[in-house]
């Protein structure tokens, strides 16, 4: 029994490195700076992955029905949707806060440009007084957003991991066991997978204007391929 739990959870941190996870994670950590805030994002999607595969894997496991591929295709396919779009809001988010150049010239003759950013401004201001920002203030609370991608993200999985439970699981108690542990791994993989993602956007947002945003750009190019790829193969097959 205990070989079998800790397949489940070494499973589920395995798990937590599909492609099309990776992209949500990193669509959502795109646009910020702080390497804490990743990672609690990495960890809030992996608990609500945690809660769908559970209550969803552990009830068919409990009614003794597998998911049939009718309901399970059409989930895939709002995820497919889903990595869409995120990856399209991360290329609006960069087209919002454009980044061009100004050339400034001094009393003494000596001429330089330098980067800005519209981030930050409205409409109203920039037209009176430009590149003065609005007043904006920043969320700190619970990230809903961040748990219900992982909830739909938990949800599509739920097929796949009842089929590895009933080949490995002798009978329902320990199943559940096994999905929870599974549901633990995939959300300790996702934590420590959010720290490696976390850093060079950090530091890249601190230092390389240009690279945080060409890391933002391959982000939102990536998840909304892997996102379209899994519309064509859930919803056209």
């Amino acid at each position: 029994m205990f070989g079998i739990l800790s397949l489940g959870f070494l499973l589920g941190m395995q798990h937590a490195l599909e492609p099309d996870h990776i992209a949500a994670v990193s669509s959502i950590a795109a646009r910020r700076t702080h390497v804490g805030d990743i990672v609690k994002h990495g960890l809030t999607w992996g608990l609500g992955h945690t809660l769908t595969l559970f209550v969803f894997a552990g009830a068919a496991i409990l009614l003794g029905h597998a998911i049939p591929e009718t309901v399970a295709q059409p989930i895939e396919t709002a995820v497919g949707v889903m990595l869409v779009g995120l990856g399209a809001h991360v290329w609006w988010r960069l087209w919002r806060d454009r980044v061009h150049f100004h050339t400034h010239s001094h009393g003494d003759g000596m001429t330089h440009f330098h980067a800005h950013s519209h981030a930050g401004e409205t409409v109203a201001l920039a037209s009176t007084s430009p590149h003065v920002r609005a007043a904006h203030g920043h969320a700190h609370g619970f990230r809903w957003r961040t748990l219900l991608v992982g909830l739909m993200h938990g949800m599509a999985g739920s097929a796949a991991l009842l089929v590895l439970t009933v080949s490995q699981a002798p009978n329902p108690v320990i199943g559940l066991g096994y999905v929870a542990l599974f549901g633990v791994g995939s959300m300790i993989g996702m934590g420590v997978l959010s720290s490696v993602i976390a850093v060079p956007l950090a530091a890249s947002a601190r230092w390389l204007t240009w690279a945080n945003r060409g890391l933002q750009m391959a982000v939102g190019a990536i998840t909304i391929a892997i996102g379209i790829h899994s519309i064509i193969e859930n919803a056209f097959t």
